[in-house]
């Protein structure tokens, strides 16, 4: 059926959950699921408050290639990462696309971080898949930005330091010998 079909590749499917209206967007990864039925993950079933056995709006669709995606930590242990970008950018390999909204969960280092996607560009789902992405990070959920105590302004320290000492000059002294390279004597070591 699928063949005689104008579809364009990567082929990219509009999900909604008809009875809160909930959308996001995914790829395929086979087709294997019998007539009239769909496995989803989990994790995109918990972003359509999807039910299991529960019903979804199929729809294949055409997404903008992404430009910019935000993302927003859902919590502050997301800052313990040393480089959370690399980590972002390793984990979305495995994704076709994105969605305002969704969530995605990112597992590193037996921890599982949940990131909520605030901003896509050029379009509110883009296709992420051969393309160059600006990420960027809202600060995460419960953060706290440090506070600064201003610090009373003293006149600084002058530390002691002692008396300069002047060169002393004693008249009437030989001058030292001076450097002449290679006047040493040498001896053959070959015999």
């Amino acid at each position: 059926a699928l063949a005689r079909l104008d579809v364009e590749y990567p082929m990219l499917f509009q999900l909604t959950n008809k009875q809160n209206g909930n959308v996001t967007h995914c790829g395929v990864l086979e087709f294997s699921a019998p007539e009239g039925n769909a496995f989803v993950p989990y994790w995109t079933m918990s972003n359509l408050m999807l039910p299991e056995g529960g019903l979804i709006q199929v729809k294949n669709v055409s997404l903008p290639k992404a430009t910019y995606v935000k993302f927003q930590p859902q919590h502050v242990d997301f800052l313990d990462i040393n480089n959370p970008r690399a980590v972002l950018e390793f984990t979305l390999r495995s994704f076709s696309c994105v969605t305002k909204g969704d969530q995605l969960c990112i597992p590193y280092n037996d921890k599982k971080y949940y990131l909520e996607i605030k901003e896509v560009k050029p379009a509110d789902a883009a296709c992420i898949i051969e393309c160059d992405v600006n990420i960027d990070f809202e600060a995460p959920v419960g953060y706290v930005e440090p506070q600064r105590q201003a610090q009373e302004i003293a006149e600084p320290v002058k530390p002691d330091l002692p008396e300069p000492q002047k060169a002393q000059v004693n008249e009437g002294a030989e001058e030292a010998p001076k450097f002449i390279p290679f006047a040493g004597g040498a001896q053959r070591i070959d015999g």
